[in-house]
């Protein structure tokens, strides 16, 4: 996964109707017919399984227009890992391969030690 940075600012729950994970959250923005978007929950489910605290959440593009223009996403599946605190640490888009979503879960979990909370 790349890492870019956004000048969205932090996702909330209102934002995504769900709770933030505990410790970080795959925000991941789908569409009704796109098989890459399949495959991609099954391998963030599989993840958020392995993981505590961490949470899959999944959004309909279509469903979601506002906060798919504001933080500029351009085609499905685009995964976005944000630590506890809702900050974007890492976004791709496509489908992602779990050692790559593994990865970024580590970085979003460093980013909210509980010494920087």
């Amino acid at each position: 996964m790349e890492d870019k940075s956004t000048p969205a600012g932090r996702i909330t729950a209102a934002d995504i109707g769900s709770e933030l994970g505990e410790r970080a959250t795959m925000l991941q923005f789908s569409s009704a017919f796109c098989a890459p978007c399949r495959a991609t929950r099954r391998t963030l489910v599989e993840v958020e399984a392995l993981v505590d605290g961490v949470r899959h959440v999944e959004l309909d593009a279509e469903s979601h227009l506002e906060l798919v223009r504001r933080l500029d996403i351009m085609r499905t599946p685009t995964v976005l890992v944000l630590d506890a605190t809702g900050a974007i640490v890492t976004r791709a888009s496509g489908q992602p391969r779990k050692a790559d979503v593994i990865a970024a879960l580590g970085a979003a979990v460093e980013t909210t030690r509980p010494a920087d909370r």
